[in-house]
């Protein structure tokens, strides 16, 4: 396995440790009911949660665990984060609509916090702050520029933070300044899905876990949800699935790619260590395009590190030493450190680099939130579950953006080997 990985080492998120997989109670598949939901993730849960309590019966089914894919595996980050800037989505969609997409993403983070309170999900939500480190000088002046030629309507609090003071901010010479996002915040994803699993159930949701769907016809009105343990007649269907999108729903698998995420957990570090590294307990991303992120535990002990580095898109323990690499090119302070626990999940990107939620053919969607899901899928995936039970709040600018695919492509994202490599030179060479 070799020296980089601790003794104790495990192939598995660090967040299970703290909360291990949810053993559910064994339910027989009803016949029938008002929605069945395909995917039981931060998106399917926030839509049931929505169904039930507006009085729509609502069945869960997932083919793993509760859980068991991005909702538990990600790096607890929270932000805006729709990835296209106003210039890009005014050339698109014109001045209103930019705007309105655009304050979808402030609106998430802002609710967020709201609802973790108002449902009492105990899941170590804090507004940290973020730091973005600009990896060449020229990365920084364009930021800087970036910062002062934002729209008006749609100026974001942002505190820029130059090289010489970045020490206050980050205890590496790695980066040539960067900028702070006060508002940004860090959670356990593992107990934020516990959370709302808790809610859903309480309010009524059946959930059924290890049953995978295997096709979605409709007859007449009422669709035919067959799975591994029968066929479940629904009103509605809402398909949550993201980066974990499959066959029974060809048309959204064409418009998904599935990008692999890896992370680290290093084994326990000095408090003194970890306040020098990073002393304000920021969630931290930089400017390359190969994207790393990273934070520390929510106790403050490890070093969480993350990003897009395996070609093969599906080995931990072949992803952990380059991501070990990656994390002392930032950090020299900890080559002699060892790694815990090594992992990987999926996310769901889109060709446009946006979110998508809509409905087509009576199917009902929310998915690829491109990196940025914590947020973004439980904003959205509200919104859905009020829109199919009728209510007026579910409407969102995004149900009017198409949802595109490019020719041929089946869901199979051949491309990312090459297109990791393309980055990694950008990085290195263009940046």
């Amino acid at each position: 396995m070799g020296t980089v990985f601790s003794r104790d080492y495990q192939s598995k998120p660090y967040w299970w440790e703290r909360t291990p997989r949810p053993v559910l109670d064994e339910i027989e598949l009803p016949l029938e009911t008002d929605v069945a939901i395909i995917g039981s993730g931060y998106t399917g849960l926030c839509a049931a949660i929505q169904t039930t309590r507006n009085q729509k019966n609502t069945v869960v089914l997932d083919a793993q665990d509760a859980g068991w894919g991005g909702s538990s595996r990600n790096g607890g980050q929270v932000s805006t984060s729709l990835k296209p800037d106003f210039d890009e989505l005014f050339r698109k969609y014109g001045e209103d609509k930019a705007r309105a997409i655009l304050m979808e993403g402030i609106r998430a983070l802002d609710w967020i916090g709201d609802f973790i309170e108002e449902e009492n999900i105990d899941c170590d939500f804090k507004r940290v702050g973020r730091f973005f480190g600009t990896h060449t000088p020229k990365q920084f002046r364009l930021l800087e520029e970036k910062i002062q030629q934002q729209p008006k309507g749609l100026k974001a609090e942002i505190q820029i933070v130059t090289r010489e003071n970045q020490s206050s901010e980050i205890g590496t010479s790695f980066y040539h300044g960067g900028v702070v996002h006060p508002h940004h915040a860090s959670l356990d994803p593992a107990c934020y899905h516990k959370g709302l699993l808790e809610r859903a159930l309480e309010s009524g949701v059946m959930v059924k876990s290890h049953c995978p769907v295997l096709e979605i016809k409709k007859t007449g009105e009422v669709f035919q949800v067959r799975t591994s343990s029968g066929t479940l007649k629904a009103s509605d269907v809402v398909v949550a699935t993201s980066g974990y999108t499959g066959e029974p729903t060809p048309w959204l698998k064409r418009r998904m790619i599935p990008i692999g995420s890896y992370m680290i957990a290093t084994e326990e570090l000095d408090e003194d260590l970890v306040k020098e590294l990073i002393p304000n307990n920021r969630v931290i991303t930089d400017s390359r395009k190969l994207v790393v992120y990273y934070r520390t535990s929510p106790d403050r002990r490890r070093i969480l590190f993350g990003g897009r580095v395996s070609l093969s898109e599906s080995d931990p323990k072949k992803s952990g030493p380059a991501l070990f690499q990656q994390l002392i090119l930032i950090f020299p302070q900890l080559a002699k450190t060892r790694i815990s626990h090594s992992w990987m999940g999926f996310i769901g990107y889109t060709f446009d680099h946006m979110p998508h939620t809509g409905a087509r053919e009576g199917i009902h969607y929310s998915m690829g939130y491109c990196g940025s899901g914590v947020s973004l899928s439980s904003y959205f995936g509200t919104k859905l579950g009020q829109r199919v039970a009728g209510l007026a709040e579910g409407e969102t600018p995004l149900t009017e953006v198409p949802f595109q695919t490019r020719p041929f492509y089946t869901g199979n994202p051949w491309f990312l080997g090459p297109s990791i490599l393309f980055y990694q030179f950008v990085d290195r060479f263009l940046s």
